[in-house]
């Protein structure tokens, strides 16, 4: 299969490219700045596999979407598996985030999905087949730990986008599943390159009552965290999903080596939608057409 994935220069990115160029597909990696500050990750996977070709893309941006697309296409002729990858974590307390700072967190945790689908999907709906894969998070509905919120609120309402659309891509014979990664501490680290908040004066006030809070946060995280977990885990688990038989791919798959409660919860919800879909004589929107 055509793969494209955004947000492939490292972590679940980088990890799942290879694995869908080791399972046999031509996997296009999006990343930013080919030319500088991803240069020796677009090296990287050229060196890897004929099979994997970085090709510049910065969710961020509808002409820079566009263009990857258009590349993929141009030298394809189509699209069969879009990767919802790219994202960003910040760490500290909501009120000293900026307005701006959570507004450029949304744009390329949630609004860069939707520049991509805009860009993707009429290609996807043209062929009237397709899979569209959203890497979300166990936080969306999992036990939450404080310090995170605006991340958890990006991811939160990435996970809504997903919801709809695969509704809305269903009679066009598009599929969607939403991956569920929990919280690592080892092997690719959020916590260790998360932005910081820019009010300093508010972190200062935050830290009289929560003096060295996150990173009790992150030591704890790493304590529930079992010896096996594996983070190239979640790559497997997307080559699963690809692999897998149109009609018969989950509609969520979840690694949560910590067990944080989602896998829980998101059945609760999933089922929920489910039955009001039924309720509602559109139950044939929980399936893509064959």
């Amino acid at each position: 299969m055509i793969v494209l994935i955004s947000g492939a220069s490292s972590g679940f990115g980088a990890l799942t490219a290879r694995a869908l160029v080791d399972a046999g597909h031509t996997v296009y990696a999006g990343m930013r700045d080919l030319a500088g500050r991803n240069a020796t990750a677009a090296a990287d996977a050229a060196a890897y596999s004929p099979g994997l070709r970085a090709v510049e893309l910065d969710v961020s941006s509808e002409t820079s979407a566009q263009q990857a697309v258009d590349t993929v296409v141009g030298e394809q002729g189509r699209i069969d598996v879009l990767i919802h990858n790219a994202g960003h974590m910040v760490t500290g307390p909501a009120e000293a985030f900026t307005p701006a700072q959570v507004l450029d967190l949304y744009d390329t945790n949630v609004v860069g999905t939707q520049r991509l689908n805009r860009a993707a999907l009429p290609v996807m709906r043209a062929q009237q087949d397709g899979l569209v894969v959203w890497v979300g998070s166990s936080s969306t509905r999992g036990g939450t730990p404080p310090y995170l919120a605006p991340y958890f609120a990006a991811k939160a309402g990435m996970d809504a986008l997903a919801q709809s659309y695969a509704l809305e891509l269903a009679r066009f014979g598009i599929e969607t599943t939403i991956v569920v990664p929990g919280a690592f501490t080892h092997g690719t680290n959020h916590f260790l390159h998360s932005g910081s908040p820019a009010d300093l004066d508010v972190v200062a006030a935050y830290e009289t009552k929560y003096a060295g809070l996150m990173d009790q946060v992150g030591q704890r995280l790493a304590e529930l965290e079992p010896e096996w977990s594996d983070v190239g885990e979640v790559a497997r688990l997307i080559v699963q999903v690809v692999d897998t038989e149109k009609g018969k791919r989950p509609f969520r798959a979840t690694y949560d080596p910590s067990d944080d409660g989602a896998i829980v919860v998101n059945a609760v919800a999933d089922r929920v939608r489910s039955e009001l879909l039924h309720r509602i004589g559109l139950e044939d929107l929980l399936h893509p057409v064959a």
